[in-house]
């Protein structure tokens, strides 16, 4: 191919709607921000009185935030959470009243096709009720790597500090 063919091409390429519209979801598709992920999802209905309502196929929310719909409820892992009649119709699942009725905050941006949803409370918070500190591991001055759960049962001051 000739070079001044090849610009051409490109050119065209460049300035046509294919190009602009590439990283732009498609009118019935949704990107879902959950968890350190973004999760491409078909829209499988649309709220007519709340437009940051995100009705999404229940065969997709696994995922999305990994759980699934069964008879008991939304259930991930030894997790279930009851689903009110209002979050199902059919094949499509309310994503966004889930989220609200498991105390994540969600940020919408329905003319974009944007949903951010926060951590769920029910998957993180244990340590707070069960007063069990969550596991981790530093390195001490010399730099080895120390686990805070090889001092279970004994009193351990943890200190942090930061330079910012």
């Amino acid at each position: 191919m000739r070079r001044r063919a090849f610009l051409r091409m490109m050119g065209a390429a460049s300035i046509g709607p294919a190009a602009a519209d590439a990283a732009a979801p498609k009118p019935s598709d949704a990107i879902v921000l959950f968890d350190d992920r973004a999760t491409t999802v078909t829209v499988a209905r649309t709220d007519e009185k709340d437009a940051s309502a995100l009705w999404i196929r229940k065969r997709d929310l696994p995922r999305v935030n990994g759980f699934e719909v069964k008879p008991e409820g939304a259930c991930r892992a030894d997790i279930c959470i009851p689903i009110p009649n209002g979050l199902l119709r059919g094949d499509a699942f309310n994503l966004t009243g889930f989220a609200r009725r498991s105390g994540e905050v969600v940020v919408a941006d329905p003319g974009a096709r944007v949903w951010s949803f926060g951590e769920i409370q029910a998957l993180r918070g244990g340590f707070v009720t069960s007063r069990v500190a969550p596991d981790v591991t530093i390195p001490d001055r010399r730099g080895r790597p120390v686990t805070l759960s090889s001092f279970r049962g004994r009193k351990v001051l943890l200190l942090t500090w930061a330079s910012w």
